[in-house]
């Protein structure tokens, strides 16, 4: 990040507050993508993402473009601030005496940060699939019967607590982490990619040899590497999102694990379905991350502990 903050507490507050923005701004065209990669063929509810976007307030309201987004708010802050946190903490620890990294080490550390997030992750967006796809397949019984079987019955929308609660009871703190694998098949090579991405474009748009790089250049540096990084690890967040997957149509296809969907996706659907949502994710996570950079360059988290007592 363009300024380095002394206090792991301010790191933590920046990459929250990071995520609140940044989730607040894009969450509709996540649940487009969450939709879009979860229909299968023969249950084609939506043709694009502005399709999903239009046929979701026509039958939810305006709201139902936010389904799930109180689980994504409650856990981004967490996430995102162990993301940058871990990611801060590895390359300093991997560079010495304040060199600069090799392009491995910044890998390295990428990895370091991938892999630490995923505690927070997985359980955050397995909940949050469940209640983003309960719309499609809500709109799937009173538009395309024929894609759900005779003996379901509508079933209202549960709130995150009671999916929660639920998976607990049946299969303990594992149900929370379903997907894990997929999770951290994304999570590591997308933190590969894009912080290593970030640092070199960062460092190109430096005006003088020293001192950070201007805000709008930590901004554009963010949104290209997190663009870059979402497509190229799309296909296994399809995979992912289908794996999290609960609820399913009576004729879309359940899957046991990373090497079985694969399988039946590159059968059934070919190999353009591993694209999916690719151009929605690239929307949600560039200014996700071009956003987090700025909070980071800003140093807001500093500036809240300077008015906390003791301070």
């Amino acid at each position: 990040s363009a300024i380095q903050p002394k206090l792991l507490p301010a790191k933590l507050i920046n990459g929250g507050i990071a995520g609140l923005i940044g989730v607040s701004c894009v969450f509709p065209i996540d649940l487009a993508k969450t939709r879009l990669q979860n229909q299968q063929n023969g249950s084609r509810l939506y043709t694009s993402m502005s399709d999903c976007l239009i046929k979701t307030i026509r039958s939810e309201g305006y709201f139902g473009m936010y389904r799930g987004s109180a689980v994504n708010l409650t856990l981004v802050t967490p996430e995102k601030a162990i993301k940058l946190a871990a990611n801060d903490f590895f390359r300093q620890y991997l560079s010495k005496d304040g060199q600069k990294l090799t392009l491995i080490k910044e890998m390295l550390a990428g990895c370091g940060a991938g892999t630490c997030q995923v505690i927070v992750t997985t359980p955050m967006e397995m909940l949050k699939i469940q209640l983003q796809d309960a719309g499609r397949i809500e709109a799937q019984r009173k538009l395309m019967p024929e894609t759900v079987g005779p003996g379901t019955v509508p079933t209202k929308s549960p709130t995150a607590m009671q999916l929660t609660r639920e998976l607990l009871k049946e299969k303990g703190i594992a149900g929370l982490y379903k997907g894990l694998g997929a999770t951290l098949l994304r999570d590591v090579p997308f933190s590969i990619i894009y912080f290593p991405l970030f640092a070199n474009l960062n460092t190109l748009g430096k005006r003088g040899a020293e001192g950070p790089a201007p805000f709008y250049v930590s901004f554009l540096a963010g949104c290209l590497a997190g663009s870059t990084a979402a497509v190229a690890v799309n296909p296994v967040d399809v995979i992912k999102t289908r794996i999290q997957s609960m609820n399913r149509g009576s004729t879309e296809e359940t899957y046991s694990g990373v090497t079985d969907c694969i399988s039946k996706i590159m059968k059934n659907e070919g190999p353009s379905a591993f694209l999916k949502g690719a151009y929605c994710r690239a929307l949600v996570i560039a200014p996700l991350f071009g956003i987090a950079q700025v909070v980071y360059f800003f140093g807001v988290g500093e500036y809240i502990l300077g008015f906390l007592p003791g301070n």
